[in-house]
């Protein structure tokens, strides 16, 4: 039963079928000049087409990455850089709750000596606006604020992030990291007003490995790869036709059959935070259910911690996650949750369990028996050893 599909979806079929011609028989360089290479050329180009008209943007403004950290890395440290060598400042700020893609590429302009600031999050998952309004100058030149977050699933107000990045530091590029966006929201919609947008496709049914960047026109960006000069000389290296070819077809599947896969995953998630909540004495939701994509089930359960709750279920066959990571023996809380001013104590008893396009009821109804199950008799193990 997996129920992890924050972490990654299952291939949609239809991807793995578009993908597989270009791992065998269309296999030449796009770069090249002879027949065969114009073809793998062809279908780099009408990958792009669909990848651009899904997020709202031009084909010339796509650049294929290998997944949503390179994204990430290049929309970040490529536009501060290019703004700062252009004289329009040295400021930086993020959300302290965003994926740690964008934070640590925030950490490396900060050695590079950028002004880097990282404004918190309110208690229900949103960054603070006025934490962010107060970091923001005219000399700040990127502010990155993600789209949806990846732990508790809580939608950004993007929108009202970009009215105060306006007022505030008309020089900065808005960047959004919508990784976790793309099967529950209309992207080129809800992002419209963000000047870059990452993607990954294996959190859509599309293959790891995979990714995009929309850089719309007039931003500047410095490379992270030199080379070659493909991708409008941003991302230097032989494109991965396959993958951009699969990346688009599980897109333009997602964007079909968003509104029925969304309605379809929002029952299963509120009949599995339902069920558990009626179970699990004590047990709560973590960030405002009202503001959360379909898929997001994050709960802390009182008395537990997560890593073990986990391995209990990994063993009776349940994947999912946990809102705090094992470091080196210590069990530290989840950076995410630390920045929602969630406490200690509940950090590290919260798991994360999320839903995706090919969720049933039949795993909704294994989680129901199983978590439970699980829980109580680590509540019984710990209670004995007091």
């Amino acid at each position: 039963m997996y129920l992890d599909y924050a972490a990654s979806t299952p291939m949609r079929p239809e991807a793995v079928a578009a993908m597989l011609p270009f791992l065998s028989e269309s296999f030449a360089n796009p770069s090249g000049g002879h027949r065969a290479a114009r073809a793998a050329k062809t279908a780099l180009e009408e990958a792009r087409e669909v990848v651009a008209g899904a997020l709202g943007a031009a084909p010339g403004e796509v650049v294929f990455t290998a997944g949503g950290t390179e994204a990430d890395n290049l929309a970040v440290e490529g536009a501060g850089r290019a703004a700062r060598a252009a004289g329009l400042g040295d400021g930086v700020v993020t959300c302290a709750f965003e994926h740690k893609a964008v934070l640590a590429a925030c950490d490396r302009l900060e050695r590079e000596g950028f002004r880097v600031q990282r404004v918190p999050a309110t208690r229900g998952g949103l960054v603070d606006l006025g934490a962010l309004a107060d970091a923001l100058d005219e000399a700040t030149v990127v502010v990155s604020v993600m789209l949806v977050n990846n732990e508790v699933g809580t939608v950004q107000p993007l929108d009202e992030v970009a009215d105060v990045v306006e007022q505030r530091s008309p020089r900065a590029v808005l960047h959004t990291d919508a990784v976790q966006a793309v099967p529950w929201l209309d992207v080129a919609g809800a992002a419209a007003r963000a000047r870059l947008v990452s993607v990954s496709a294996h959190k859509f049914g599309g293959p790891k490995g995979t990714g995009a960047l929309v850089a719309r026109d007039g931003v500047a960006l410095q490379p992270l790869l030199e080379g070659g000069g493909q991708e409008r000389g941003l991302r230097a290296g032989t494109v991965n036709v396959a993958g951009a070819v699969a990346m688009a077809t599980a897109l333009q599947i997602t964007t079909e059959r968003r509104s029925v896969e969304v309605a379809q995953v929002a029952r299963l998630r509120d009949r599995l935070l339902d069920g558990l909540t009626a179970s699990i004495e004590g047990l709560f939701e973590n960030g405002d259910h009202a503001h959360k994509v379909a898929g997001s089930c994050h709960v802390g359960i009182p008395g537990v911690e997560a890593e073990m709750l986990l391995v209990a279920l990994d063993q009776a066959g349940l994947c999912a996650a946990a809102g705090s990571s094992c470091s080196s023996g210590a069990t530290e809380p989840s950076h995410v949750l630390a920045a929602m001013g969630v406490p200690r104590t509940d950090a590290i008893s919260s798991i994360r369990l999320s839903l995706g396009f090919a969720s049933t009821d039949a795993d909704v109804d294994a989680a129901l028996e199983l978590v439970p199950a699980a829980v109580g008799n680590l509540r019984r193990s710990q209670a004995a050893t007091r």
